[in-house]
């Protein structure tokens, strides 16, 4: 655990994919073509404290969908970047933008189309029900399910890494 926690020292972007790491990976569509998702409120509380300890979000997904789009507004994340079927293009672009290294950025992601960033960042995360093959490529996996808490374990597991979740939780006190 003490090499994840170093891992963690130097991580400045955290990334998520959406379907089955920020959602349960279920997608609900209308009658009416609308497409919804569930996500678990204390996923977006731990992405905005992480965000106060002045570490960026970033988002890359294959599907666009404007309850994503709403979602990442609502949380103060800006660097969204949806309709992504290959992935990497839209991960170098928002390093580039943010003058950062891949090992200053974690990734959590949940199937194969997440391998080619998760190879490249300074930590790879998959969550627990993830594709056998991305959950042993990763560095370390979430004890929660996509969707059910496993983002807020990676904001809390970088707060910890770099001494700061503390602070984050006296300010609720």
């Amino acid at each position: 655990m003490q090499d994840i926690l170093d891992r963690t020292k130097n991580i400045k972007l955290l990334i998520f994919d959406v379907d089955g790491v920020l959602t349960d990976g279920n997608i609900i569509i209308g009658d009416d073509g609308e497409e919804y998702k569930a996500f678990h409120s204390r996923d977006g509380h731990g992405m905005k404290l992480l965000q106060y300890t002045g570490v960026e979000v970033g988002i890359i997904t294959g599907r666009t969908s404007k309850v994503v789009e709403h979602r990442m507004t609502s949380l103060g994340i800006h660097h969204v970047y949806q309709g992504q079927k290959v992935k990497l293009p839209a991960f170098e672009q928002m390093i580039k933008e943010l003058e950062l290294k891949p090992e200053q950025c974690a990734y959590v992601g949940d199937d194969w189309v997440d391998l080619a960033i998760m190879s490249r960042v300074g930590l790879a995360i998959a969550v627990q029900d993830a594709a056998p093959l991305v959950r042993e490529k990763a560095h370390w996996i979430t004890k929660a399910n996509g969707g059910k808490g496993a983002a807020r374990e990676v904001c809390e597991l970088i707060m910890k890494g770099q001494g700061n979740l503390q602070d984050q939780i006296e300010r609720h006190f």
